[in-house]
């Protein structure tokens, strides 16, 4: 007994997809490991296995609209293909279980596999067929190209091959990092009317409030700099590390919010350290959510601008607070 699913989705699931992409009830979007029936599939039909985060089963049954094939669900705890490999979850191990398991060989009577490509970091195709005998063949980057994969005999050209990030792509991923920071934000809103007090307090109330305002405007341009336009200008801005395209863009930013808001030196100087270090730490974010990135890498990147982040932030307040205080 094969639960059978539908490629058409229903407005339950594109409710879920919008609150995932916001980030809410991410980490419980998943479905149950198991093999799954797309369509009219019987013996002959391919087996296409995926991870268990929901939003990805719901791209490849829709991508196989009007096709029918099997889906052999493996348990990566509702994280997606690329991350699961990342983490190991989606293994050489966990899917020769998975097969035996479901018992996919008295379904299917061929013995292949159509493994995602972006899994080959942590699934050796080639040692399938010894733990449970069935060989396994990567298929494209995306799963809208799986139908033109199967027309062509499970041949991939270089297009299907090629992993792309677009702009649209590069911006929905970048929606999750808002429901993310919602408490950081606020802590920092209050940080920002804590400043104020302790900064131009001889001008007291509307003074304050002002400044706050002012302090927290340069929160958020930073933030929107760093969540939005580091990623919209991935390849335009300079350097390879996220933090420091995160600096340069930044400042741009900053620099600009002082037309607008300085009304001193010391003051200009702040904002502009403070919105860079902020775009800073928000793009630095973003490394987990690209093609573009390795662990070891992110690492690095973190060890040496945490410290030079925390410093020049230090900097911002202290200019800040000086320039109110004389």
């Amino acid at each position: 007994m094969v639960p059978k699913v539908s490629s058409e989705r229903r407005l339950s699931d594109h409710l879920g997809t919008v609150l995932v992409r916001l980030g809410i009830r991410r980490d419980s979007y998943r479905i149950a490991p198991g093999l799954y029936a797309l369509g009219e599939a019987n013996e002959s039909s391919p087996v296409l296995v995926t991870c268990n985060f929901k939003l990805t089963f719901d791209t490849l049954r829709k991508a196989m609209a009007g096709r029918a094939c099997w889906i052999l669900v493996v348990e990566t705890y509702g994280i997606n293909v690329w991350c699961a490999a990342g983490k190991q979850s989606f293994s050489t191990e966990e899917v020769a279980q998975r097969v035996r398991k479901c018992g996919l060989d008295k379904v299917v009577s061929h013995r292949t596999l159509i493994l995602p490509q972006l899994a080959g970091p942590s699934v050796a195709a080639h040692t399938l067929q010894r733990l449970c005998g069935f060989s396994g063949v990567f298929g494209p980057v995306c799963s809208c190209d799986l139908p033109a994969f199967l027309d062509a005999d499970m041949e991939a050209d270089t297009a299907m091959r090629t992993v792309r990030f677009p702009l649209g792509q590069r911006l929905t991923v970048a929606l999750v990092e808002v429901y993310g920071a919602r408490k950081l934000l606020l802590w920092l809103l209050a940080a920002c009317f804590l400043l104020a007090v302790l900064g131009p307090a001889w001008e007291a109330p509307w003074g304050v409030f002002r400044a706050g305002l002012g302090a927290y405007a340069t929160v958020l341009c930073g933030f929107v700099t760093g969540v939005f336009l580091v990623p919209a200008l991935l390849f335009r801005l300079p350097f390879r590390a996220f933090a420091a395209k995160g600096f340069v863009a930044g400042a741009g930013i900053g620099i600009g919010l002082t037309w607008l808001m300085a009304s001193t030196p010391s003051q200009a100087l702040a904002q502009v350290l403070a919105c860079s270090v902020l775009a800073s730490w928000f793009a630095m974010h973003y490394t987990g959510s690209t093609p573009f990135t390795s662990l070891s890498g992110v690492d690095r990147e973190m060890r040496f601008f945490i410290p030079v982040q925390g410093g020049l932030l230090g900097c911002a307040i202290l200019i800040w607070l000086i320039g109110s205080w004389f």
